[in-house]
């Protein structure tokens, strides 16, 4: 009889045992709190790399042609830092969108060569008049005069850091949008942005154009990033960039329900070309002529011209009466 009752005493601990373990679901509990590291090991979804290196592109439409602006980027191996089926769920059922009525359409985003009487581009303003509803904007919605500076990091070309020289003398936030492979290559450049009070958005975890993923590969290159820089530097970041100025209205949609707003840009021009830098007086007086109330610039970081101006630039438009936001 002893030897039953310890039988039977055992199969009631190991049942109890079982139905704990069950509870527990991909590192959440039934009722959606989450386990510890120590109740449950974290699962990862793998990252595939392109195993040769692609350079990438950022494109500005004009009226009547697409101007590539390659981002030359160095893709290495990498691996996901968190798993996103428990955000991808969530984000479709609680949006307000019903996404199988939204368009796929990839488009190339570009703020043309028309302009309103306050010398607004009128691309930007019909971008923010078609799709603000998904917290997506190409030019600030203010006619104050105010501009916002923005960096896209596409790999480090050795300027950044007499571009943030030039920010701290003048007094200027700017914004910087990162990959992942930016990131992991240059933290302490990244580290130096936020410390120094700058705005670091993301411009996604591999630069790939957002039209052509699926929803649950749009949430991965937001989310993965998003997770990377809490983790590595403690900061959640709000802004987001799409690769090449792609876009579709169901990325916009997503990309919002996953608390990003998207930022494009009302001005940009052709800064990127490392071997075939613009003149440093033309191009200043063109950033000069285009100026306009709410304007959000785009330069690349890569370029000598934007470091040797930018100091002249920001000096004109204070006087102007212009100031930086990021």
């Amino acid at each position: 009889m002893k030897r039953i009752a310890a039988f039977l005493t055992a199969c009631v601990l190991l049942m109890g045992l079982l139905a704990g373990c069950a509870e527990i679901s991909d590192g959440y509990y039934s009722d959606g709190t989450q386990a510890t590291t120590s109740q449950t090991e974290a699962t990862t979804e793998p990252v595939t790399e392109a195993t040769t290196t692609e350079a990438t592109t950022s494109e500005i439409t004009t009226t009547t042609e697409l101007t590539t602006v390659p981002e030359e980027t160095e893709p290495e191996e990498s691996t996901s830092i968190s798993d996103v089926e428990d955000v991808i769920e969530p984000i479709v059922s609680e949006s307000q969108w019903d996404y199988s009525t939204l368009s796929t359409e990839s488009n190339g985003y570009g703020q043309g060569v028309r302009f309103d009487d306050l010398n607004r581009p009128k691309g930007a303003l019909n971008f923010n008049e078609s799709y603000s509803q998904y917290n997506a904007e190409a030019i600030q919605d203010t006619e104050e005069n105010v501009i916002m500076l923005t960096f896209d990091q596409g790999y480090e070309n050795g300027y950044t850091s007499a571009i943030l020289d030039t920010l701290a003398e003048k007094g200027v936030k700017a914004t910087f949008f990162i990959t992942y492979d930016y990131v992991s290559r240059n933290p302490e450049l990244v580290q130096r942005m936020i410390d120094e009070g700058h705005t670091v958005g993301s411009h996604s975890w591999h630069h790939y154009s957002m039209p052509e993923l699926t929803v649950e590969e749009m949430t991965e290159e937001i989310m993965y990033l998003h997770d990377y820089m809490i983790e590595n530097f403690g900061l959640q970041m709000t802004l987001f960039r799409p690769p090449k100025g792609e876009y579709s209205e169901l990325s916009l949609a997503v990309t919002g329900d996953l608390g990003y707003k998207t930022v494009l840009w009302s001005f940009a021009y052709a800064d990127w070309d490392t071997d075939n830098q613009p003149d440093p007086a033309e191009s200043l007086e063109k950033l000069i002529a285009r100026t306009h109330p709410g304007a959000i610039y785009l330069l690349h970081s890569v370029s000598e011209t934007n470091c040797e101006i930018l100091g002249e630039f920001i000096d004109e438009m204070i006087a102007e009466g212009y100031t930086f936001v990021s």
